[in-house]
């Protein structure tokens, strides 16, 4: 029996997922933008399409600039840090290289320097293929893709650190946080480490970043009461947006993620999410 080719919708689906959320910093309107684009397929003459993969390229991304466009006023609203949702994958799986400082990079980007740089130097399109999904000229996309690369430039991540060792630095950091072994996490931490946490005025956070060692120590060291009364629980090690982390039920069952970016033998930045809006896509596969 001949075997059936596969849905060209099914081949590209994953494509399409990554390049949206790297656009929209949130996984459930990254589905949404997906979803739509499939309708928008399923909606075109049978045959009519020559290249299914460059059509829904196109219509994510366009469906991406137009929901950018209404989400810059809600991020001006947003109470607190803002954060993407987190994307966590296995300690023991592959691991995406799109880290969380680069996702934080493309915040500063307008949106159609974002979907320039991601198409061509992410996910190699051609100029002229850009061009004919933002509708730009070419020479135009390769300004917007150059503004786009020298502003994230210092976002790459310069040593990334090995896959076993940030486990180790993630299990070490997740023990002396909880235990108040502060002598411990003053170990584990750089000098200008900054803590950011994300609860969206829906649920406990920082209001700003906290930066430098000592305020972080002291941070810490004032969450002792509440971790003692309400310890953590060990969801699972992770690696979150791409960095070394965990999953945790904090007091009130609140799912928490947290993302350690390292630099040399050091945490240089801790990402904390809390806001449940963000996390709620984790529950479906968290014991």
């Amino acid at each position: 029996m001949t075997e059936q080719p596969e849905d060209p919708f099914t081949l590209a689906r994953p494509w399409l997922l990554r390049i949206a959320y790297r656009m929209l910093g949130s996984v459930g309107d990254a589905e949404g933008v997906v979803q739509e684009s499939y309708l928008r397929f399923q909606d075109q003459a049978p045959g009519s399409i020559l290249n299914p993969g460059a059509f829904l390229r196109r219509v994510v991304i366009r469906l991406c600039l137009d929901h950018l466009k209404s989400a810059r006023r809600t991020r001006e609203i947003y109470v607190g840090t803002w954060l993407p949702e987190p994307v966590v994958e296995p300690a023991e799986g592959e691991v995406d290289d799109f880290v969380m400082p680069l996702l934080l990079a493309l915040e500063r980007l307008t949106p159609l320097e974002r979907a320039a740089f991601l198409l061509h130097d992410i996910f190699g399109v051609a100029f002229d293929e850009v061009a004919a999904t933002i509708r730009r000229e070419p020479a135009a996309c390769r300004q917007l893709a150059r503004r786009a690369r020298e502003s994230v430039r210092a976002d790459r991540p310069r040593f990334p650190v090995a896959r076993a060792r940030g486990l180790e630095l993630a299990a070490a950091f997740f023990a002396a946080s909880r235990n108040g072994e502060l002598d411990r996490l003053q170990s584990l931490l750089s000098e200008d480490v900054v803590v950011y946490s994300d609860g969206g005025g829906k649920a406990s956070s920082l209001e700003h970043p906290c930066a430098g060692l000592q305020p972080a120590l002291e941070l810490f060291a004032s969450l002792q009461p509440l971790f003692a009364e309400c310890p953590s629980t060990l969801v699972r090690y992770a690696f979150v947006n791409g960095l070394p982390g965990f999953v945790t039920r904090e007091a009130g069952g609140l799912l928490q993620t947290t993302g350690l970016e390292v630099d040399g033998d050091r945490i240089r930045r801790i990402y904390v999410t809390r806001n449940p809006d963000k996390v709620r896509h984790l529950d479906r596969s968290s014991p």
